[in-house]
């Protein structure tokens, strides 16, 4: 990824109506930032003093859950209240072109023609922590847009699913009968960061066990023992206990404003120092890379020095900084 620079005097025409949440305009700064485009450097700068308002809450949970259902449910009970919805939907990527399936984008269908709801598919394009590399962007350009409520929904592939609890306030893990057997769920790293426990479908008979289960596993969780809410997304039944849930998850570890925005843009600029990284690491010279593993395989060089000098090479080489 090249961070891709504007003319510092110039600002797309369209900007301040994504900032007003127009959604025309919005559409094109969050193409801009997730593609990075000539713009995405002019649209970063605007939206960071405005960042940090937004509650930012992740879904996640294994594949067949009813994520995609219930987070529709959710966002029902929200526009009832008032709230101005973002989604940041995260689908499996097609491997032949790299995009998004966008099967949650249809699920949402129903909700998504409300002018208050914006709902982006991104492609997770094999990032295996289940979130997007340019999903953090995505929910500051929604925030600054001026919406209450942003959600984000991973792709659903089980315990590896964590990355979303250091993007989200809030990250709910949603659970349904018949999705395994117990020692499975219990062993999932994701149940440790988990906030609250959605336990979906709950008019199946198996619910109650799976809700026993998981109140005895919240000691497992990093902080307060989460809630556990029982769910029917299909109807929207425990929709609004579970929106509850999470704003009483999120009062308790609320920062300062001005320490949420510190703590999103160092997120941003993070994932994309990583990601230029990694592009330089990968198109470096081959001969220059050979020589660095040869001096492994000959013993003159160890390992932590040769990763020194590689890092070192993608840093400084003039041709990745022309």
């Amino acid at each position: 990824m090249t961070v891709a620079t504007a003319n510092p005097g110039t600002e797309p025409a369209w900007l301040q109506g994504a900032l007003a949440g127009q959604r025309a305009s919005l559409a094109r700064a969050i193409t801009a930032v997730e593609e990075n485009t000539v713009d995405a450097a002019r649209v970063l700068q605007a939206i960071y003093p405005l960042v940090g308002r937004a509650l930012v809450v992740g879904f996640t949970g294994a594949p067949g859950a009813g994520k995609s259902t219930l987070v529709a449910a959710c966002i029902t009970e929200a526009r009832r209240r008032g709230l101005k919805v973002g989604v940041v939907a995260i689908d499996p990527s097609s491997p032949l072109t790299g995009g998004a399936v966008l099967g949650d984008r249809i699920r949402m269908l129903s909700i998504a023609s409300d002018s208050e709801v914006y709902v982006r598919s991104l492609a997770a394009r094999g990032h295996l922590g289940g979130l997007s590399a340019a999903a953090s962007r995505v929910v500051d350009v929604l925030d600054a847009a001026g919406k209450d409520l942003i959600i984000i929904e991973t792709v659903g592939v089980g315990q590896s699913e964590t990355e979303v609890s250091g993007l989200a306030h809030v990250t709910v893990l949603v659970c349904a009968p018949g999705m395994g057997d117990d020692v499975q769920m219990i062993k999932a790293g994701v149940l440790e960061t988990a906030d609250v426990y959605a336990v979906n479908k709950a008019d199946l008979p198996e619910a109650h066990g799976v809700i026993r289960q998981l109140q005895a596993a919240s000691h497992l969780a990093a902080g307060a023992a989460p809630a556990v809410v029982a769910t029917i997304a299909t109807t929207g039944e425990g929709a609004a206990e579970l929106l509850d849930a999470v704003r009483q998850a999120s009062a308790a570890r609320a920062l300062p404003h001005g320490q949420e925005r510190l703590r999103r843009l160092r997120k941003t600029l993070e994932t994309m120092a990583a990601m230029e990284l990694e592009r330089r690491l990968q198109s470096m010279d081959a001969a220059a890379v050979g020589l660095v593993c040869q001096s492994v395989l000959d013993g003159r060089c160890d390992f932590p020095h040769a990763v020194r000098q590689l890092l070192g090479r993608a840093i400084t080489d003039p041709q990745e900084n022309t």
